[in-house]
């Protein structure tokens, strides 16, 4: 596959390692000749110099031949005027745009994304891909990630084990004898920065961050099983008020009619617009790391804290202040992925990462085969996908156990129809089932193979 990357930052770096990894065809197009140079230093790419809305500069990086562009330059005008130029001159079939302007992305003018006017397959914003990201993890205390499925019927969830959890240095084959009536498949582990996707003789040591699946009714018993047996938090504190904050604020609103919740914001001018959004939250002005604020906030009896500024430093710092001061649990917002090993060690309970989030729904997108939901894991050591079987499939019409598949490769579970499968060796996968599959990132070859729509199939 050919694919166009405008823009080389965070996200566009991380999309083009991906898709380069995989021995796709990458040109990424950059206006600032040492970013593009260093990033062709570390990855083999084509890159371009020049501006990604120039119809002579999307020739030049072959968009005559492209699949698929994506545009994530930091300029929401320049990533939509790429997508026009690509469909209108150069027909690229798939385009794929990121936009942070909320105006943009009102309802009222959602007929501007039609094919006639402003053609863009998908439109991604980072914020509200956040937002939701952490409020699905609030929902489930004592986890670092969560990520539903199969209609709604599973979860992932990502835990971090420490000596207190009880199904450490346990085989994870006696995991069914322990909880016979409980389902629940460990995916993957990661330990000390590498992956693991485990065997029956493996087992979870202190330190280990697990990803496993269960059924949406099994939750609350799975977390039980890792020692996790948490309220939901009711008193909560946002500590910055922008898009982020302000999404994350009304999602909340909206859902939790009991709920406690205060938005520390530094910018009283978005103070003001905040106390005229929110209609329950209280809006505190000022910063969040000096005492008196975080005093004012009630941190030291608020249940979670939930630092969304536009500083890593600051939402580091104002986790582990909130954190000191008595607060149940910290989730902080990080951009640079270099604190992404610091987390744990320091005590917060969970990072969200903006360009993790915003990678993860264009790998849905860009993935071959019948995709409903894509998960990356670890800036793409890893990734969590929900794929459907199609006749063509190798995967079908066999038990599991007869078919070799390829190392770094779980199957996890089985949604067919209204049914939760929990696949066993003679488990046979059917045309239309949903597959959830922890996939490491040398086999993404191998599972598109798997997965991939075939001639024969129409």
């Amino acid at each position: 596959m050919k694919v166009l990357v405008c823009g080389a930052g965070q996200v566009g770096s991380s999309i083009a390692r991906h898709l380069a990894g995989e021995g796709n065809n990458v040109t990424v197009i950059d206006n600032r000749a040492d970013v593009v140079r260093k990033l062709a230093d570390s990855i083999e790419v084509t890159t371009v110099v020049g501006n990604a809305a120039h119809p002579d500069i999307l020739s030049q990086a072959g968009a005559r031949d492209a699949d698929m562009l994506v545009a994530v330059t930091h300029s929401d005008e320049v990533n939509m005027v790429a997508c026009q130029v690509a469909h209108s001159l150069f027909e690229v079939p798939e385009k794929i745009a990121r936009i942070r302007a909320q105006t943009y992305l009102d309802p009222a003018w959602a007929d501007l994304y039609r094919r006639e006017h402003l053609p863009i397959d998908l439109i991604i914003s980072p914020e509200i891909e956040v937002a939701r990201a952490i409020s699905r993890r609030l929902r489930v205390p004592g986890a670092f990630d969560m990520i539903p499925f199969g209609h709604g019927r599973l979860r992932v969830i990502g835990v971090r084990c420490d000596d207190r959890c009880p199904v450490i240095n346990t085989p994870l084959r006696q995991l069914t004898e322990i909880f016979p009536r409980l389902t629940i498949v460990v995916l993957g582990i990661v330990r000390n920065d590498r992956v693991i996707v485990p065997r029956g003789e493996d087992q979870m040591l202190p330190g280990d961050e697990v990803y496993f699946v269960t059924e949406e009714g099994h939750l609350e018993r799975s977390m039980a099983a890792f020692g996790h047996e948490e309220k939901e938090a009711r008193r909560m504190v946002i500590v910055g008020g922008g898009n982020v904050g302000l999404f994350l604020a009304e999602d909340l609103e909206s859902s939790h009619s009991a709920l406690n919740l205060k938005v520390i914001e530094i910018d009283p001018e978005r103070s003001r617009l905040l106390a005229e959004r929110l209609g329950r939250t209280v809006v505190i002005t000022g910063d969040a790391l000096e005492k008196s604020i975080l005093d004012e906030a009630n941190i030291s009896e608020s249940e979670a804290v939930i630092a969304v500024s536009n500083d890593d430093e600051v939402n580091i710092l104002t986790s582990l202040l909130a954190k000191r001061a008595g607060c149940q649990r910290a989730l902080a917002l990080i951009n640079n992925a270099s604190y992404a090993s610091l987390i744990g060690p320091l005590g917060i309970d969970a990072a969200v990462s903006p360009r993790e989030s915003t990678v993860s729904t264009i790998l849905q997108r860009i993935r071959r085969g019948r995709i409903h939901g894509v998960h990356s894991v670890r800036d793409g050591l890893a990734e969590i996908v929900e794929a459907e079987a199609l006749e063509t499939s190798p995967l079908v019409g066999s038990p599991l156990r007869e078919i070799k598949l390829p190392a770094g490769l779980l199957i996890g579970a089985i949604v067919r129809g209204e049914d939760v499968i929990i696949p066993r060796g003679d488990t046979i996968i059917k045309p239309r089932d949903r597959v959830i599959t922890f996939v490491v990132r040398t086999a993404i070859k191998r599972f598109e193979q798997l997965f991939a729509v075939r001639a024969e199939f129409f």
